[in-house]
C-alpha cells in the first residue's frame, strides 16, 4: 500500500529537483511542482487507500462500546440496587386493624 506512495513521492521529488536545477526553472516552480504533482495527489490517494483501515477501526470501537454497555447492563441486573437509588416503596403501607 505504501509502496505506491513512496514511489510517487520519489518521482515528484525528482521532478522538483529537475525544475530547481534547470536553467529556466526556479525554486518557486520546484515547490509548486512538488506540491501539485506530489503532495496533493499523494494525500488524496493515501486517504482513499486508508479507508478500509479506518472502517475496521471504527467497527472495532463500536463493538467495544456495545460490549461495555452489555457488561454494564449485566452488572446492574445482578445487583438490583446498583444505582444506589432508594426502594420504590420506602414507607410500608399501614395495615388496618381488624
Amino acid at each position: 500500500m505504501y509502496l505506491v506512495l513512496i514511489a510517487w513521492f520519489y518521482v515528484a521529488l525528482m521532478m522538483a529537483v529537475a525544475e530547481a536545477t534547470s536553467n529556466v526553472g526556479s525554486l518557486l516552480g520546484a515547490v509548486m511542482t512538488f506540491s501539485l504533482y506530489g503532495l496533493l495527489p499523494m494525500s488524496v490517494v493515501g486517504y482513499i487507500m486508508s479507508t478500509p483501515a479506518r472502517k475496521r477501526r471504527r467497527l472495532a470501537q463500536e463493538a467495544a462500546q456495545l460490549e461495555a454497555q452489555q457488561q454494564a447492563l449485566q452488572a446492574s441486573a445482578a445487583d438490583p440496587n446498583a444505582s444506589r437509588e432508594s426502594p420504590r416503596d420506602a414507607i410500608a403501607p399501614v395495615r388496618e386493624k381488624a
